[in-house]
């Protein structure tokens, strides 16, 4: 059995992240987890990218706050391999969440310039003042949004983080 020492980080994060290291060649995990996946009996889904490995929960309990944890096999020396995992949302999730935040990085910047272009024109300054106060109410809005969705995706968090526990 080879030796595993875990790291967590802080919670603070909405992609936590943790590192284990263990006593064995990349090869070997790698194979591993192939195995574990291919047996495993909570039906977890994996992929594989070179020395990459992503896992999801099971199809039929998805839900749109459903974690995925992306695992990096680094082999630190010939006989050590540091595992990388990070835990995030389906990359679609992400992808949206990024894109309204761009969104409503943009609109302040339009409205910040709306606002000192109506201030020279001596016009009303009404909708840029409630717009660059909604904005970022909204920002804050969506940054619980996200803290919420970590929060219901949690127990299948763990599942995530105890199957690879139970694997190295």
């Amino acid at each position: 059995m080879s030796a595993i020492k875990e790291q967590r980080n802080s919670e603070i994060f909405l992609r936590p992240r943790f590192s284990i290291q263990l006593e064995r060649r990349k090869e070997h995990v790698l194979t591993q987890f192939k195995e574990a996946l291919n047996l495993n009996t909570t039906k977890l889904r994996g992929t594989f990218v070179d020395d990459h490995i992503f896992i999801s929960v099971p199809k039929k309990e998805e839900h749109f706050w459903s974690p995925q944890l992306q695992l990096e096999l680094l082999e630190t020396s010939d006989n050590k391999t540091t595992i990388k995992g990070l835990f995030g949302p389906k990359p679609q999730v992400w992808t949206l969440f990024m894109f309204v935040h761009f969104i409503v990085g943009i609109s302040f910047l339009g409205f910040l310039v709306l606002l000192f272009t109506r201030i020279s024109l001596d016009e009303s300054i009404v909708l840029p003042i409630v717009m660059l106060l909604f904005l970022p109410l909204l920002w804050i809005f969506l940054y619980f949004l996200g803290k919420i969705g970590k929060e219901t995706g949690k127990d299948q968090m763990k599942i995530l983080h105890d199957f690879v526990v139970r694997n190295c």
